[in-house]
């Protein structure tokens, strides 16, 4: 191994809090950050909330020369926030949106408009070979508290980001993934889908995990021993700022992270593969800009260096990327999912308590949504009779009343217009969606139990 470039990925990771016209000080963040990229030695960088598509370009150009390589996704009306650079070519890309995002009724949120996605790109590692690199943001709402269908959206697509984690590896890739607004704060549900139903073995977590959640750290050890990323009182933009019980009792939330695991079974491999490894994790950008009172973002940011592990066998590294392309067109090789922390057992007996946790959510808000699908129905079936009964009475109004005929009909028109598209178009939607993915993990739970009645699976979770 003649460099450390043929056995280190050095990965980072941002939440950019780059909305036009609503985040703080946008332009000069995006300068401090495109600066602090410039003077660093990633290979490769996912930033998300990147909506400004000038911001995205300035990135682009000063770091032409370390990160040549980019891609900027759209998704949604308004786009999907979201960027990847690299340092090793670019041969693929794409993007899936989540097919469920919210509310278009929830404007003040925006998820449904932006259109919340999965983006990956299929990066030509010289050693490894193919390693695909996934970068997300899932919708908003619903983390740790709130009624249960506020989790469902959140659930829905940290089901489908597991579901396309999971075919990348079993095409024998490697698999980076940069999920954001994935909470875990001693809550797993919304992350479940993610730490276990992304493969068997599942991802590796490489930031600290620690749960013991009973200590009230400082704000800075709370960045240690938490991996705190968001709503810290070290953040300028969250200082003074009313938060949450959980927020509080940790001293912020942990929102982002790095995760990453080895090729995938099902067929042996043809001979042994290199391993990654993650080896050191941190959080990064916790000061404000030097010369600037205020913070980077109103995130801070990750880094993490994933060690590349060759077998003993491959004395010359020559020969790795030939060895590599052969076994991932012909049978990918085994996971062996490693972090910084030592494994924990969680058999399938657990694993389906939690799938029937996570089913529990989607049941209750697949009820609420046809609940309320009907009462946005009702509500245009009222719109329309008013309409028709303004109509049919406005020859019985004086002259002089008859522009306040006209805009309750135009407001009846508009307001009923509204109610048939969400409440059916939208409705049957929502409704749909939340049963393909409810029946998905039936199924799911189903071969679960099955095999923790045999006692043939016990997946290694590393937190």
């Amino acid at each position: 191994m003649s460099s450390s470039a043929e056995t280190r990925i050095s990965i980072f990771s941002l939440n950019c809090w780059g909305l036009k016209y609503v985040s703080k000080h946008r332009s000069e963040r995006i300068q401090a950050i495109t600066r602090f990229l410039e003077n660093s030695c990633f290979d490769i960088v996912a930033l998300q909330e990147l909506w400004v598509y000038a911001d995205y370009e300035i990135i682009v150009s000063r770091l032409s020369t370390s990160l040549p390589f980019s891609k900027f996704f759209y998704s949604g009306a308004l786009g999907a926030g979201l960027a990847i650079f690299s340092r090793f070519p670019i041969v693929a890309a794409t993007i899936h949106p989540y097919s469920l995002n919210g509310s278009p009724l929830d404007v003040i949120a925006g998820d449904w408009f932006v259109g919340k996605a999965a983006a990956s790109v299929l990066i030509t590692h010289p050693t490894l070979g193919q390693v695909q690199v996934f970068n997300t943001h899932l919708f908003a709402k619903g983390g740790e508290g709130g009624p249960e269908h506020h989790r469902a959206h959140r659930l829905v697509n940290a089901w489908e980001f597991a579901k396309l984690a999971k075919q990348a590896a079993e095409l024998g890739r490697y698999v980076i993934a940069h999920p954001h607004d994935a909470p875990d704060d001693g809550h797993p549900r919304p992350c479940f889908p993610v730490r276990r139903l992304g493969g068997n073995p599942p991802f590796a977590f490489i930031l600290s995990l620690r749960t013991d959640l009973y200590l009230i750290p400082s704000p800075s050890q709370a960045i240690e021993m938490y991996g705190v990323t968001a709503d810290s009182p070290l953040n300028t933009y969250s200082a003074g700022k009313r938060l949450d019980v959980h927020a509080r009792a940790s001293r912020g939330k942990r929102l982002d992270y790095i995760l990453f695991r080895n090729p995938a079974p099902p067929l042996a491999p043809a001979g042994p593969l290199p391993t990654l490894n993650a080896v050191d994790a941190h959080v990064l950008l916790t000061d404000p800009i030097p010369g600037l009172p205020f913070s980077y973002s109103d995130h801070f940011g990750i880094s993490a260096t994933l060690q590349i592990k060759y077998p003993r066998q491959w004395v010359d590294i020559t020969k790795i990327d030939n060895k590599l392309r052969t076994a991932q067109k012909q049978t990918p090789p085994t996971i062996s999912a490693l972090s910084t922390h030592a494994p924990v057992q969680i058999s399938a007996r657990l694993a389906a308590a939690d799938t029937s946790a996570v089913l529990s959510a989607l049941t209750a808000c697949h009820s609420f949504a046809r609940a309320r699908a009907k009462r946005h129905l009702h509500i245009f079936e009222l719109s329309v009779g008013t309409l028709v009964s303004l109509i049919a009475s406005a020859r019985w109004f004086p002259p002089e009343a008859l522009p306040f005929v006209m805009l309750g009909g135009a407001v009846a028109t508009w307001l009923g217009t509204t109610m048939f598209y969400v409440g059916f178009v939208y409705g049957r939607w929502e409704v749909n969606a939340l049963m393909n993915v409810i029946e998905e993990l039936e199924l799911y739970r189903k071969s679960v139990e099955d095999v923790a009645t045999t006692g043939e699976l016990d997946a290694i979770i590393k937190p």
